[in-house]
């Protein structure tokens, strides 16, 4: 009897664990089956990296050289103009007392402060030191200029201008204001374009206050971060 009782328990025992396993089998396929899937298919394609930036237009090349040669141009007109008036700031005085818009204090102030005015621009454009605020001060003195020198037509002076030192009256056929005024507004072209494209070879400006350099993003592929085995 106890043989008997045995054998049908141990019958027993792998009649459950037959059905444990097979009802397992299905499970543990799936998972393997998910798995050899994984491990067999073909890597995911890497991201394909950006395209290399289209190459510098000709243009945008020029651009640098071309203020370059804006600032040379306007600081050599406030040098050249500025020189003679401080070495003889008498006649500079006479001149500006000739255009008859400023009273007597004011003409001594302005006679003394316009060659040193000059020359700060000038040397600040041609170092390239704080260009586009240098350009729109000069562009501003430009236009002071100017005024001043067609008000004298409108009321009747004829002077010189005394631009490069000394003035004084000529006869009413002898004066050259049209020529002084677009002589001026020739001089506001290379200020327009400062304002417009500032940065320029060989300045102060780009080694006091140099452009960040551009940090290009990495792609990450796609699942790099995460661990590997099957999801459930």
């Amino acid at each position: 009897m106890a043989a008997e009782r045995g054998a049908v328990a141990n019958s027993g025992g792998a009649a459950k664990s037959g059905s444990g396993s097979k009802s397992a089998g299905p499970n543990a396929s799936k998972a393997n089956a998910k798995t050899a899937a994984r491990k067999g298919a073909p890597p995911e394609p890497a991201p394909k990296a950006e395209a290399a930036s289209a190459p510098e237009s000709g243009f945008a090349a020029a651009t640098p050289w071309i203020s370059l040669v804006a600032r040379l141009v306007l600081g050599a007109m406030w040098l050249y103009y500025c020189l003679p008036k401080l070495g003889t700031p008498e006649v500079n005085e006479a001149s500006v007392r000739n255009f008859r818009i400023l009273s007597g204090g004011l003409v001594n102030t302005f006679a003394y402060a316009q060659p040193y005015v000059e020359l700060a621009l000038g040397l600040l454009i041609i170092a390239g030191l704080g260009t586009r605020l240098v350009a729109a001060l000069s562009g501003l003195v430009l236009l002071v200029y100017i005024g001043g020198i067609a008000s004298l037509g409108a009321r009747g002076i004829h002077i010189t201008c005394g631009c490069g030192g000394a003035g004084g009256e000529v006869a009413a056929g002898q004066t050259r204001y049209t020529l002084d005024i677009l002589r001026d507004v020739l001089y506001l072209v290379p200020v327009a374009w400062l304002l417009w494209k500032p940065k320029s070879k060989f300045s102060a400006d780009a080694v006091l206050l140099p452009e960040p350099a551009l940090v290009t993003p990495v792609p990450t592929p796609r699942g790099a971060g995460t661990k590997g085995g099957p999801r459930r």
